[in-house]
């Protein structure tokens, strides 16, 4: 297995990834094929439920680690364990769909219930009622669309957590978000090549 970022942390080995698709393949029509939500979901519920793959990881008592996983129909998948009070900070996969599910621990989603714009901004102010908070205790998981805005974290201050998470398209960019009460600022936004 070889391994690369799926956001920026330390990853368990130095074996370089081929870099997934670029910033040109960014936007795929509806009628591309790959697989769907569901198909992302079960299969990031299967792999977290493969127990030997899941002790395989190595655990850093400070820094999220990952290894990438052969996802399906041309998805990217990764393992990541996350120590505690570790977390992403805001961000979206840009124009991929995903899923993730608890293997081990729990993590906590904060998402917003409305749908960003996608380009032409750097500051929004968020109205109320659209912060979403899912705990997801292991064998829970959830699957979202194309540019859903999220963190996640493991709140615990004692035990690690890890998860198994499926993108399609392979993530062609993640864009970052400061957040300060109810305003969201786009702070960055990352490519493939950035996470070599």
């Amino acid at each position: 297995m070889s391994v690369s970022p799926p956001v920026s942390s330390h990853p368990v080995s130095p074996h370089p990834v081929s870099s997934p698709s670029g910033p040109s393949s960014a936007v795929l029509p509806p009628s591309s094929q790959g697989p769907a939500q569901a198909e992302l979901l079960d299969f990031v519920r299967r792999t977290a439920a493969d127990t030997e793959l899941i002790a395989s990881l190595p655990l850093d008592p400070k820094d999220r680690t990952w290894v990438r996983l052969d996802g399906p129909g041309g998805s990217e998948a990764w393992l990541i364990g996350w120590p505690p009070g570790s977390g992403t900070g805001w961000h979206d996969h840009a124009d991929s769909i995903g899923a993730f599910v608890t293997a081990t621990g729990e993590l906590t989603e904060h998402s917003l219930a409305v749908r960003l714009p996608t380009e032409g901004w750097e500051s929004l102010e968020l109205t109320d009622g659209v912060d979403r908070t899912r705990r997801l205790p292991a064998g829970r998981g959830r699957s979202f669309g194309r540019h859903h805005v999220h963190e996640v974290l493991n709140e615990s201050s004692r035990d690690h957590a890890v998860s198994v998470h499926a993108y399609y398209p392979p993530l062609p960019r993640i864009r970052r978000y400061g957040r300060t009460g109810r305003t969201l600022r786009l702070e960055r936004v990352e490519y493939p090549e950035d996470w070599q």
